[in-house]
């Protein structure tokens, strides 16, 4: 009797499970089969399946929705999506077929909302959140936007002298602003108190002293994010608290203040063990502002969400194919792929972000104990699987096989691309890998085609100004 793969994963986890299955023996990612990618487009490549973005958006609104019905609450939900953590038209053409509001972080963001209006893919109507720190030019470009008619602009404050500067710019109307409470970070952190926002023992003052009596400014909403995201731990629920205390203070000396954005944002899938109630902290969350509220006799708010990640994370996948194995000492094995890590997915080396790597192919072999390597040559160039264990389990292969190994990272699709600098250039002058949209037809089939083949080496010399 043989210990094969697939007995590893079917006696440690519940397999088959949402995303993943295998079909001729091979894995499929929602339904798609991998063996016919690959076939089709070679190694490696990247792939955004489009469909999950709309799952994950629908599902989160269905939570939200239902709890605020149990509980009877009188505010709304709204759902806005980050535009950071995925920039590609594709992704954010997709997440406003089912009406998501906006978040953005920076001055080109405007850029992109005003070519989203040109191309008739929102309406002046729709809710723009402004996060991040506000440069004059971002200020400006609001501003902008503002006047153009986009009634739903949020200018959320990251500090007291935003006010100021934006006040310099004199505005033509009356501006919406939010303010965001800087969180006390995680005891880990290198630092105690979050960079980004307004200290809260200041934001009564600041409110009295600088927007009560200003008729150029009105308060809309209060913002708060904790970076580690919405998880049932004692020191979420702390800042929670903190910062819906806060807003009903602000309530009482402001009637205009309606709105209570959570910021942060869900876990998503890192591991086939992942588990996570959404359902249970959503209603929590309904529950205790609720509660406060009806405590201290205030309206409770409308209430805000920017998911990024949770959006588009688990839409995303990376196929690479093993091209050697190298034993380097009596006990470490390494697999080393066709492209390089740190290029493809920087998270997982600059700040040991987990995803899911499964095999492709190769379930009935038995498995052993590898480090995955990328080409590159960076001793970095590698994945660690376990905060205390350097090797993962894979499936043993010969080199002498007529097919080869593959393997996937799943649920790649927030901010890789972006940190990597997604066409640009790559550490060694690793190319970007060919990158693939899949979605479905109006009949339910799925259908592929390329977004932008692998990156070539005369793109890179024409960035590194070898060709005039």
């Amino acid at each position: 009797m043989k210990n094969t793969y697939f007995d590893l994963i079917e006696q440690s986890y519940y397999f088959p499970q949402e995303g993943f299955d295998l079909r001729d023996k091979y894995l499929t990612f929602n339904g798609v089969s991998l063996k016919y990618l690959i076939k089709k487009h070679g190694t490696p490549f990247r792939f955004i399946y489009l469909p999950k973005i709309g799952d994950q958006i629908k599902k989160a609104r269905n939570l939200f929705n239902r709890a605020i019905k149990n509980n009877a609450y009188k505010g709304k939900y709204y759902f806005c999506y980050c535009t950071k953590c995925n920039h590609f038209y594709h992704v954010i053409n997709e997440a406003l077929k089912h009406n998501v509001n906006l978040e953005t972080s920076s001055a080109f963001d405007i850029d992109l909302i005003l070519n989203l209006f040109e191309e008739k893919k929102i309406d002046k109507k729709r809710i723009i959140v402004h996060n991040g720190y506000k440069t004059n030019e971002y200020l400006s470009k609001i501003l902008l936007l503002q006047e153009t008619g986009f009634i739903n602009s949020i200018i959320i404050l990251d500090s007291v002298d935003e006010l100021s500067r934006l006040q310099e710019l004199e505005p033509k109307h009356k501006i919406k602003i939010g303010l965001r409470m800087a969180v006390d970070e995680e005891a880990q952190s290198s630092y105690y108190t979050s960079r980004l926002g307004i200290r809260h023992t200041e934001m009564i003052n600041f409110f009295n002293n600088n927007i009560k009596n200003n008729d150029k400014v009105e308060l809309k909403m209060l913002h708060y994010f904790v970076d580690s995201g919405i998880k049932d731990t004692l020191y979420y629920w702390g800042e929670f608290q903190k910062a819906l205390k806060l807003y009903i203070d602000l309530k009482k000396e402001c009637t205009s203040l309606n709105s209570f954005n959570l910021g942060g944002g869900f876990p998503i899938r890192n591991h086939l063990g992942f588990e996570y109630n959404y359902e249970y902290m959503i209603n929590e969350i309904i529950f205790n502002i609720k509660d406060a509220c009806n405590k201290e006799n205030v309206i409770e708010p409308d209430i805000y969400t920017e998911f990024g990640k949770y959006t588009v994370g688990e839409s995303g996948a990376i196929i690479f194919k093993v091209l050697e194995q190298k034993q380097q000492n009596d006990t470490e094995l390494w697999y080393i792929i066709n492209n390089s890590l740190m290029n493809t997915i920087p998270d997982a080396w600059s700040i040991h972000e987990k995803f899911i790597l499964l095999p492709i192919n190769k379930w009935d072999n038995e498995y052993q104990r590898v480090n995955i390597g990328g080409i590159s040559c960076d001793h970095s160039d590698y994945y660690n699987s376990e905060d205390l264990n350097q090797e993962v389990l894979l499936p043993k292969y010969s080199s002498k096989d007529n097919d080869p190994l593959y393997l996937g990272f799943f649920h790649t699709g927030a901010y890789q691309d972006a940190i990597s600098g997604y066409g640009g250039i790559k550490h060694c002058l690793i190319p970007s890998p060919k990158h693939v949209i899949i979605d479905r037809d109006e009949k339910g089939n799925f259908v592929d085609y390329v977004y932008r083949e692998e990156q070539s080496a005369a793109e890179m010399f024409k960035i590194l100004g070898y060709h005039k």
